[in-house]
């Protein structure tokens, strides 16, 4: 299949604007560049089809709004895009995503890389095809130095937004009793099916569609999302529906200049911050209702 790389630099503060706009038309995920100078490289993937000219416009357009709306400067944020095959996303991949230890235990193993477990190591053997999440980014890396705390064993664990899947593997290799990962592309949940049979792990986790946490049925004690700020903060709206007693929120993929905007919005939902990580200029946040 082919696909329309479309990418954009923009100033960090930026991405969660940027991002937005490419879910605006559809797109699976976006992948976000550390650049230097306080600026990022934010791309997304559409797929060629008669609709690509109509979204990538769309894209654009989104983008000019910015420049009126937020002050966001568009002309110093040129658009480009190309045409890759899938077989540029899994060479991709392999040129930069090697076998890493992220936290005391979990240890981020491509499925084409041999690697000998030591004692006491948590793998997950991990593919991420044309979904987004290696483990790698620090957004996903504080996410999984998190669980290994959070995940107590036996409790139900939602991942809201799974791409790869790697939060909700990592979760069930730690002792989840069961795990539910949605995410609101079908491409991506069918790559996360995909290695939650590799890490063998399908009689804990349940995959499927869902917008945020539509689809999700019951409560966990621990609700993951690893996405950008503007859709945390769209959660708190559905969280507690699904979000059990004394349960906790574990929100990532948040700029340093957003925490105090999902704060402000957990507050107003009646949470409050347990516990905060940074990394690289992200943040990750658990919080807990207030008075539990």
């Amino acid at each position: 299949m082919k696909w329309s790389e479309v990418s954009i630099e923009a100033e960090a503060r930026e991405t969660d604007l940027v991002a937005a706009c490419f879910y605006d038309v559809e797109a699976t995920g976006v992948v976000i560049e550390d650049l230097p100078d306080g600026r990022v490289m934010v791309r997304a993937y559409l797929p060629v089809d008669d609709a690509l000219d109509g979204r990538i416009e769309a894209f654009r357009a989104g983008i000019a709004a910015l420049a009126d709306a937020d002050g966001f400067d568009a002309a110093a944020c040129p658009i480009t895009s190309r045409i890759v095959q899938d077989s540029d996303w899994e060479n991709n991949w392999k040129a930069y995503f090697h076998t890493q230890r992220v936290g005391k235990h979990i240890v981020i193993q491509p499925s084409w890389e041999e690697y000998t477990p030591l004692a006491g190591d948590v793998v997950l053997r991990l593919d991420p095809e044309s979904a987004f999440g290696t483990g790698t980014h620090p957004t996903t890396a504080m996410c999984l130095r998190a669980l290994e705390s959070l995940v107590r064993g036996g409790e139900t664990v939602f991942d809201v937004g799974t791409g790869s899947g790697v939060l909700a593997i990592a979760a069930a290799k730690l002792g989840a009793g069961k795990v539910v990962a949605k995410d609101y592309a079908r491409a991506s949940a069918e790559v996360a099916a995909k290695n939650v049979a590799e890490n063998g792990v399908q009689e804990t986790i349940e995959t499927g569609v869902s917008d945020l946490l539509a689809t999700f049925d019951g409560q966990a004690e621990l609700v993951v999302a690893n996405i950008i700020a503007d859709i945390i903060i769209r959660l708190f709206d559905e969280l507690d529906a699904h979000l059990a007693p004394h349960g906790r929120l574990l929100a990532s993929g948040i700029i340093d200049e957003r925490v105090a905007d999902v704060t402000e919005a957990a507050v107003a939902h009646g949470f409050v911050l347990e516990d905060m990580s940074t990394d690289a200029g992200w943040a990750a946040m658990v919080l807990k209702r207030a008075g539990e």
